[in-house]
């Protein structure tokens, strides 16, 4: 059995409200792809991966690029290794862990289908039968954000991740973080994210401003090192996210006493394989992981599920259901959170199918 055809599409994942961040990054309508790998006996795998502007190293239109470099290391490959399959793909082209992402879940995939498995078995194992969700708040006005946490909260989510930035105000972000908290009660966890938009200062400004609350940040400054130093000058528990990429980095996050969570995202990784290292990484540091990816639709979600319920009980923070952000949903079988949770979808592999319909015709066929 080999692998014999590579196709995938590209299409446009638009969010049902523009999703605004520091810096001026914003998720409004972006690029996803979708990958097929099929074998000669007619298997299939499936893969997505959908980058930011501006976010990561790592951009759509690279894409296709990059997996017409990799279909070499792939087309008449024996899928069943997915670990050596993705390191000969090193070899061909280094770095690109965003694009070689979509490859490796559609291995993974492939790999479940064949065995008749679902993904969080061959992971590791099902620790739990569904994990919370957090919600994301696009940051705008402190009021307005109340509102969609308020919102949130009555569907039953109980954490909440509050995006700050936007107008590079300290104590705009300051109040954002105090009316989230006051609407949503003194239980569920909160966090204010700046994806890496505030100076040391304004951060600490910031941190200092809502220290009498139980609130976390996440990633303010663009370097481990300044992360670090706002953690020490507020005392507030500290998620790394855009500098946990690998596992020199989680080593150093930890060393500096900054990784009490740590968001494990597939496309900066480069996908299910090495997620699991690091994982094991972070169980051992004591960090507790938010399973995910940068964005996208069913596929890439459902990867983030079969991850997260895997992961150890006592490790796992939170998941998110990006698929929940955006239209169009690719799989008509895919799971949707309910009263803030959510479970991993059943069946082998990835255990959903997109829609051929909704994919349209592929920009790339290798045979």
């Amino acid at each position: 059995m080999k692998i014999s055809k590579i196709s995938l599409w590209s299409l446009n994942l638009t969010s049902h409200e523009t999703y605004y961040m520091a810096e001026g990054k914003t998720c409004d309508t972006v690029e996803s792809h979708v990958l097929c790998l099929e074998t000669d006996t007619g298997h299939q795998g499936w893969g997505e991966v959908c980058p930011i502007p501006r976010y990561l190293p790592a951009y759509a239109k690279g894409v296709p690029s990059a997996v017409s470099e990799m279909a070499e290391g792939l087309l008449g490959v024996e899928p069943l290794g997915v670990d050596a399959v993705m390191r000969s793909l090193d070899a061909l082209l280094p770095g690109h862990f965003y694009a070689k992402s979509i490859v490796d879940i559609a291995l993974w995939d492939l790999f479940g289908r064949l065995t008749g498995l679902p993904l969080y078995t061959l992971l590791g194992g099902r620790t739990r039968t569904d994990m919370p969700v957090y919600h994301s708040i696009t940051c705008i006005e402190p009021d307005e954000m109340a509102k969609i946490a308020a919102s949130a909260f009555q569907s039953g989510v109980r954490q909440f991740q509050v995006k700050l930035g936007t107008d590079a105000n300290w104590e705009a972000d300051a109040e954002r973080l105090i009316k989230v908290r006051e609407t949503v009660g003194s239980a569920p966890l909160v966090y204010g994210d700046w994806n890496c938009g505030a100076s040391r200062l304004h951060a600490t400004r910031t941190g200092r401003a809502v220290a009498h609350l139980d609130i976390m940040l996440e990633q303010p400054c663009k370097t481990l090192e300044d992360c670090a130093a706002v953690r020490q000058a507020t005392g507030l528990p500290m998620k790394i996210d855009e500098n946990a990429f690998d596992t020199a980095s989680l080593l150093r996050a930890s060393e500096l006493g900054c990784l009490d969570a740590v968001a494990l995202k597939l496309s900066k990784f480069g996908g299910l394989s090495v997620m699991r290292r690091a994982r094991d990484l972070c169980v051992h540091l004591g960090a507790e992981i938010c399973a995910e990816c940068t964005w996208g639709s069913d596929i890439v979600t459902a990867a983030s599920l079969h991850f997260a319920a895997s992961t150890p009980k006592d490790s796992l923070l939170n998941t998110c259901d990006l698929s929940s952000y955006v239209s169009p949903r690719l799989c008509p079988d895919a799971p949707s959170r309910n009263m803030g949770r959510i479970a991993p979808p059943e069946g082998a592999g990835l255990g959903v199918t997109p829609d051929r319909d909704l994919l349209g015709s592929p920009i790339i066929e290798l045979v």
